[in-house]
């Protein structure tokens, strides 16, 4: 009986072992897989401000919190059980699939460029956004999550693609851990970014010259660094936009593109030294950059020019 009761412990002892190395395993991988999608972790993270900048203050961390969690919801309940399904059945459809967030992603930045170069968005913004209404928040909350899908969809792509070889519950383990952390990491820092003007007034309310001088800085300096933020993220839908298109159709075959860009890297990084590795991310973020902003633009024009085609066909 007690021999018996000894081995039933070893057995428990041996499974809390393999138990406690695939956590660990399972924690190494999510990690892995993190690290490569930290490019769109940042895209992610300089776009969302934009859609909250103009609010009340009051406002501002019930709205991230609303984008928070539609962009969980994003992760969990839409993205992940398709792309394990397509990885497991149907894994060549996942790349046009991602081209298709890609390109509305250089649509979405070509059409914000359109409006300010234009002078559109003075006529939006005329008014401050708390003015607007409750359905001006709406419009911004949806907006912000329909963003935050295409660039959930190609973090959790990334992820993916790094874990492949993994059995399949082990990826969906994985994926789960890598969709918390990177919301909980990007809508924290996004929160710390809309509130550090309150965190400055209150600096400069304290007794102590140092903080009020800190504080000072923050409430006059934050509404520019949000104003750039807003630029940046608009800019970053364009070369995130641009860098979906150009890697999908190197995975499609067509390889020309993305060789350019490589050849254009290795041309200008050529004997930089350490600088080399930021000069290379520089001019493939340049080339993303300008093939979302061209190829958003013929969309931008093809969507202007059918509904005036459709008004002028009306009218006669």
């Amino acid at each position: 009986m007690a021999g018996g009761l000894a081995a039933l412990l070893d057995d428990i002892a041996a499974l809390a072992k393999i138990a406690a190395a695939s956590v660990d395993d399972i924690g190494a991988a999510a990690g892995r897989a993190s690290a490569k999608a930290v490019g769109v972790v940042i895209d992610d993270t300089a776009v969302t401000p934009r859609y909250v900048h103009g609010f009340t203050s009051n406002r501002e961390l019930p709205m991230i919190r609303k984008i928070a969690t539609g962009s969980l919801r994003n992760k969990l309940v839409f993205i992940l059980p398709a792309i394990l399904l397509l990885s497991q059945f149907l894994p060549w459809l996942l790349t046009p699939i991602l081209m298709v967030g890609g390109l509305y992603l250089s649509y979405e930045g070509a059409e914000k460029l359109y409006e300010y170069v234009t002078g559109h968005h003075k006529e939006k913004t005329a008014a401050p956004a708390a003015a607007k209404g409750e359905d001006h928040e709406k419009t911004m909350v949806s907006g912000a999550i329909r963003t935050d899908f295409i660039l959930s969809a190609e973090i959790m792509v990334i992820a993916l693609n790094e874990v492949a070889d993994e059995p399949l519950l082990n990826r969906a383990i994985i994926l789960v851990v890598v969709a918390l952390g990177i919301t909980a990491l990007v809508y924290g820092v996004v929160a710390l970014i809309v509130k550090m003007d309150d965190i400055g007034l209150s600096l400069a309310k304290r007794d102590s010259a140092g903080s009020q001088k800190v504080g000072r800085l923050l409430v006059k300096g934050m509404p520019k660094v949000l104003a750039v933020l807003s630029v940046v993220g608009v800019v970053a839908m364009l070369w995130v936009g641009g860098h979906i298109l150009l890697v999908g159709v190197d995975d499609l075959g067509w390889h020309a593109p993305y060789e350019l860009v490589h050849h254009l890297e290795e041309a200008v990084a050529g004997g930089l030294g350490a600088l080399s590795g930021f000069v290379t991310w520089l001019v493939n973020t340049l080339s993303s950059a300008v093939v979302g902003l061209v190829v958003g633009a013929v969309v931008v024009v093809i969507m202007h020019l059918v509904p005036r085609r459709k008004k002028d066909a009306a009218a006669h």
